[in-house]
């Protein structure tokens, strides 16, 4: 029997046995429907998410795509339908400590360094350890800023910093809201690189993007909104 608690909307379930064939689900969405005032944003939406997979929510501005990341988080809850998170421990720490959100703004304080920064959120989040902050910045481009006050760096610095924080926690799905927003060639070039990465090891990416997104010679699979 699959065991299932609630937290803030999600149901989260236990690992169940599945075909060898077949990727494990991560996220599944039932019937999603947001409604912001009068107006429905979207309604009746489904989705599946495996292991190893890249999708990408797609939609024009005011369609919900920001939104539904959030639903898909944990951070909002839906109008109608159910998300369902398949969790290694069927608890709200599992859920926790699987999901990395970043959002649409860098969410960083700029009265600290990128090192601090870093630092913080590690006392803060729980889960399993992945490479020391140092270390994420370096892959980032940012050895040389790391003990800089963030105020003092750029919009795409910045940016950086706040996705340096995939790689210092493990966690099976990564939620990004517009990632590439702010970064140059080279820092589109290593995101790009890490999402590769991240779900060839078994991981899977759900973003939002104005640009088109490939991993090698792979495209996203695209969820449209607003059509």
């Amino acid at each position: 029997m699959t065991a299932r608690n609630q937290l803030d909307g999600i149901t989260l379930a236990s690992r169940e046995a599945r075909p060898p064939t077949t990727a494990p689900v991560l996220l599944e969405g039932r019937a999603l429907a947001c409604q912001r005032g009068e107006r429905m944003l979207f309604r009746g939406l489904d989705l599946t998410v495996h292991a190893g997979e890249l999708v990408q929510i797609h939609g024009p501005n005011g369609s919900g795509k920001t939104t539904l990341l959030r639903i898909l988080c944990g951070l909002t809850r839906p109008t109608e339908g159910e998300v369902r998170w398949v969790a290694e421990e069927p608890d709200a720490a599992g859920l926790e400590a699987d999901v990395h959100y970043v959002g649409h703004l860098a969410g960083v304080k700029l009265e600290l360094s990128p090192l601090e920064n870093l630092a913080f959120v590690a006392r803060l989040r729980g889960g399993r350890a992945g490479a020391s902050p140092r270390d994420a910045l370096a892959r980032l481009g940012l050895a040389a800023f790391e003990d800089e006050p963030l105020r003092t760096l750029s919009a795409g610095q910045r940016r950086r910093t706040a996705l340096a924080r995939l790689l210092t926690r493990v966690a099976r799905l990564w939620i990004l809201d517009e990632p590439f927003t702010s970064l140059d060639v080279e820092g589109t070039a290593t995101l790009v690189e890490l999402m590769d990465e991240h779900v060839a090891r078994g991981g899977a990416v759900i973003l939002t993007s104005h640009q088109p997104v490939r991993l090698g010679d792979r495209g996203p699979r695209m969820i449209e909104l607003g059509r």
